[in-house]
């Protein structure tokens, strides 16, 4: 009672009254502290204000008191569900141990009666006396195996007599990429072969395999001789010198050579002896030049770098060819790769049949001669045999250097053989291009 007098009492004060007394307190009082009666009146305010709740309270003191929905059983027509997959697992699994459980109760009552070859007896008789079915698969598998190999060589050079939009160079290196594997996975199959009769199944994997496709080399075996690390000094100066020797061959192809070609492209019968004597001894130079670089360029920068580059350890490409007192030995030391893989695969399982040793060697130079007319007609798009008759020929002249010339002798019959029978081959080669492909045109 005594406070409801008492704000009465200040709320009929009258207005100057209140504003005279409000001069004078502010004089005695600061600004920042308000006076007792005013906070008085804020409190009485915050009590008699309305209380205001958010939605989210509203919503939350709902669902504390209400937690019942209008809704059907999953189970019911009118609910709608359809999602039944666990159930349906669940008949999978029953299924599963159902059969499970009949199976058990066979194996155990009845034992294993499965017998394939008892079915086969239906149709033969006897079938037990049959040869073994891994003797039928290792030959059927044999026979794909020749399929695949042939299918190799003869199915790009059908693209390649085909297409007309492959060019010569192109044509010949992909022929030489498709030969080098036809090679690689002949040697693959002797050397499985091999492991099969002798009982070694070491086991493979095909990262092995991938390594053998791209090593440089055309025997495969189980364990290569690997480096114990790469070198990046001896890298880079191979590196260096593929890049350099490439673009040097080209350049004296395209300064020396192509001129020589182009000034030699003329029928026989409008040329005199001399004059292609001439033409002959022009091209003699400059070709044996590029095949000294290509050499150099092929088995021992760009082999050596590969082989750096998978530490592959067997790094005899080549030997002292260079020294040939005779032919044989020249063809046996240029090429160590394709030495190996004829001496390995071709020669010596011919000897091991009880071949004579000339027949065999002249074997290996039927098939070098195939391979080396493959790797020219083929692009060229004709037929002339040329290569052939130049691998060949070698035939008679390594039993005529061997019998007739020793010593220096020998050794400057094959450098002549080099410098003057590839020029030949080149020279009748573009001819018959030159024939063929514009006088008959014209």
């Amino acid at each position: 009672m005594t406070r409801r007098t008492r704000r009465t009492t200040i709320c009929a004060t009258p207005a100057g009254a209140n504003s005279k007394q409000a001069n004078g307190s502010a004089g005695e009082k600061t600004s920042s502290q308000p006076s007792h009666s005013n906070r008085k009146v804020k409190e009485e305010k915050r009590v008699h204000e309305p209380v205001t709740t958010p939605r989210k309270e509203r919503s939350k003191t709902s669902e504390r008191f209400s937690c019942h929905v209008l809704q059907e059983s999953l189970l019911s027509s009118a609910s709608g569900y359809s999602n039944y997959r666990g159930i349906l697992n669940w008949c999978v699994v029953m299924l599963v141990l159902c059969n499970a459980r009949l199976f058990l109760e066979n194996l155990i009552k009845y034992g294993i009666l499965v017998d394939p070859i008892q079915v086969v007896s239906l149709f033969l008789k006897d079938p037990y006396n049959w040869p073994a079915s891994c003797l039928i698969i290792e030959t059927t598998g044999t026979f794909l195996y020749l399929v695949n190999l042939t299918t190799l060589l003869f199915f790009p050079s059908a693209t390649v007599l085909m297409l007309t939009s492959i060019t010569p160079v192109g044509g010949a290196f992909a022929l030489c990429v498709y030969t080098i594997l036809f090679m690689k996975l002949y040697s693959y199959k002797d050397v499985n072969m091999w492991c099969r009769e002798i009982r070694h199944t070491k086991a493979r994997t095909l990262t092995h395999i991938y390594y053998f496709v791209f090593a440089p080399t055309l025997c495969y075996e189980l364990n290569f001789p690997r480096s114990p690390r790469i070198r990046k000094s001896f890298l880079l100066r191979r590196l260096f010198e593929m890049l350099f020797f490439i673009q040097l061959q080209i350049g004296l192809v395209q300064q020396w050579m192509v001129p020589t070609i182009q000034n030699s492209m003329k029928p026989f019968q409008d040329m005199d002896f001399s004059r292609m004597i001439e033409r002959m001894l022009k091209l003699a130079v400059p070709n044996h030049l590029i095949w000294l670089i290509f050499f150099y360029w092929f088995f021992h920068s760009s082999m050596n770098f590969v082989a750096e580059l998978m530490r592959f350890g067997d790094r005899e490409f080549y030997q002292d060819w260079w020294n040939s007192e005779t032919v044989t030995y020249f063809w046996s030391n240029w090429n160590i790769p394709v030495h190996k893989w004829c001496l390995r695969h071709f020669y010596k399982p011919l000897m091991g049949r009880g071949v004579n040793k000339w027949v065999a060697q002249t074997a290996i130079f039927l098939v070098s001669a195939f391979f080396h007319e493959y790797l020219v007609s083929v692009p060229l798009k004709m037929f002339r045999l040329w290569a052939f008759m130049g691998m060949m020929s070698q035939i008679p002249l390594a039993w005529f250097v061997g019998r007739f010339l020793r010593g220096n002798y020998g050794n400057a019959a094959v450098w002549i053989s080099l410098i003057i029978g590839q020029p030949i081959a080149v020279l009748m080669y573009v001819h018959d291009f030159y024939v063929l492909h514009y006088v008959s045109q014209s």
